[in-house]
């Protein structure tokens, strides 16, 4: 259950991640190589959790940055020149950038998504759920957080 401590509970999906990009570490990659690496398996594994709860925007930070230094081939032992940001490195290819996802962003288009599914699906048990518990006599979209919410709650309306 989630508690009042968010990092610790999230701390295994930044571990999992950590853990992927450390053996990786060692091998020599070429950017295309890195770069599919990055898209295609170290950004799915938190995609899950991101599309029921608001991850701490530390735990975004901490997977972005461990990213970053993987792809730009610092180490712990040695370091590296970063040689452009990681907001711009998440823009668009189409911008001539490179298209890695911002956690932060990524994690409330997702949230977003659970609320696009409350208000299309009213009938679906979560929807009818939510809305005895939290919206009863409002809409969706005029909902509030009310008196004693879930974190799942929370994380919806931060999505909305």
């Amino acid at each position: 259950m989630v508690g009042r401590s968010k990092i610790g509970f999230f701390n295994d999906i930044k571990l999992r991640v950590l853990n992927k990009l450390s053996t990786w570490q060692s091998k020599k990659f070429s950017c295309g190589g890195k770069e599919l690496l990055i898209k295609a398996v170290v950004q799915v594994v938190p995609a899950y959790a991101m599309s029921v709860f608001k991850i701490p925007q530390t735990l975004c930070e901490d997977i972005e940055r461990a990213i970053a230094r993987f792809w730009w081939g610092s180490s712990k032992t040695q370091g590296c020149i970063h040689w452009a940001k990681w907001e711009r490195m998440c823009h668009a290819k189409t911008r001539g950038e490179m298209g890695f996802r911002d956690f932060s962003s990524f994690n409330q288009a997702l949230i977003a998504k659970q609320g696009w599914r409350i208000l299309q699906n009213p009938e679906s048990l979560m929807a009818k759920i939510l809305k005895a518990k939290y919206f009863k006599h409002t809409g969706f979209m005029e909902a509030k957080l009310g008196s004693t919410p879930s974190f799942v709650w929370r994380s919806i309306l931060w999505g909305q």
